[in-house]
């Protein structure tokens, strides 16, 4: 029988990311996630849901969450499912709890980090910006394919065959 485990999820950080390190030196981060859910009820009620999720990143990608994204930014994540299982040592009753091992993420938001002199730095990608209602003008516009490329109008006689 065939398994899939797989899981796609957009929505905000509800904590700032946790980094730390095991005793084996990699890297582990982890954070919440908020994924809000609206809908109307069959009796035309607005309603909103959020749902609260454990997400767990290793190695590079924890690092990196942990130089990027903070409290309220926007992340999409790719991973899998993972069933985490305890006994609670006051109560001595099974625990569990579900959360995400982040695959790839990316960063639909971002905020600045410091550098070791302390300057500010930018990530490579930018947060896209709004685009305003009117459409922009094209500064240039498009060539004609004999602008674009060298057009030989005479035919040749040397014929490389």
């Amino acid at each position: 029988m065939a398994n899939l485990n797989k899981v796609f999820l957009m929505g905000n950080l509800t904590r700032d990311p946790e980094l730390r390190y095991t005793p084996q030196g990699s890297a582990i981060c982890e954070f919440g996630i908020a994924i809000n859910r609206q809908y109307t009820t069959s009796d035309g009620q607005k309603k909103e849901e959020v749902t609260f999720v454990d997400v767990t990143a290793w190695g590079r990608q924890a690092e990196t969450c942990n130089r990027f994204i903070k409290k309220g930014s926007s992340v999409f994540v790719e991973g899998r499912l993972k069933l985490d299982s305890w006994k609670d040592k006051e109560t001595g009753k099974n625990r569990s709890r579900l959360s995400v091992v982040v695959e790839r993420i990316q960063f639909l938001s971002y905020r600045q980090s410091a550098d070791a002199s302390g300057q500010q730095q930018e990530p490579a990608q930018r947060t896209p910006q709004p685009q305003s209602s009117q459409p922009q003008q094209n500064q240039n516009p498009p060539k004609a394919p004999e602008e674009i490329f060298e057009v030989d109008t005479e035919p040749s006689d040397d014929i490389p065959f």
